[in-house]
């Protein structure tokens, strides 16, 4: 039986890392991927309407643990085999697409309209009216809820050690079958975790209190 000591520690802080890289590489990707379902949602083309919708209702209606198997073992029967790693990234960028998707056509939306008109009067583009006008504002107003999102896009990694993958989740758990001191394991688990999110949350919290007293 393994003693929990400093390599135990070190193992559970291996995890952090995997936790964080693929937190961050999954926001930043669905992201990028949501903003064009966000764009989609709002664009007033009816199938690029329709489209973003489904996709949108799909991801939100499923749960995470699903689309994790989806990608999983659904890539390799249509000829794309993945390691967990792969998987894990497409799975939790599609999921964060379609929440972050949705949370910036709000944003968009909440944009009042005669901004818009009025650029759209003065001759500017479609392609100029959303980043000189509308984007900058919905993304400011849809800062809160961005970031509030990402604490429900980590916590949500902890899923991913079903597939294989070793993250904070899957660290604590290795350490507590070989050391037999799960609360100890857990509990190291449970304080990253709690450092991780808690300041997020926090933040989330009073930038929702900021921008409400502006409005």
């Amino acid at each position: 039986m393994q003693s929990f000591d400093y390599n135990a520690i070190l193992v559970i802080l291996s995890g952090v890392k995997a936790t964080l890289i693929l937190s961050a590489i999954a926001f930043c990707m669905g992201g990028f991927f949501g903003l064009l379902v966000a764009l989609a949602r709002t664009s007033g083309i009816k199938l690029l309407e329709r489209l973003s919708s489904a996709y949108i209702d799909f991801f939100q209606g499923t749960p995470m643990l699903l689309q994790l198997f989806l990608a999983y073992y659904g890539l390799p029967v249509l000829g794309f085999p993945v390691n967990p790693w792969t998987a894990v990234t497409i799975g939790l960028t599609l999921h964060a697409s379609a929440y972050l998707g949705e949370i910036w056509r709000g944003g968009i939306q909440a944009v009042p309209r005669g901004q818009t008109e009025a650029a759209a009067a003065l001759g500017l583009s479609y392609r100029h009216r959303m980043r000189d006008i509308v984007l900058p504002q919905a993304l400011r107003l849809s800062l809160a809820p961005t970031v509030g999102f990402s604490v429900q896009l980590i916590k949500g990694t902890s899923l991913a050690a079903i597939i294989g993958f070793v993250e904070l989740s899957r660290s604590a758990q290795i350490i507590a079958s070989t050391t037999y001191k799960p609360l100890l394991a857990y509990g190291a688990a449970g304080i990253f975790y709690f450092a991780i999110c808690f300041p997020l949350s926090v933040y989330s919290m009073r930038l929702a209190k900021k921008y409400n007293r502006k409005t």
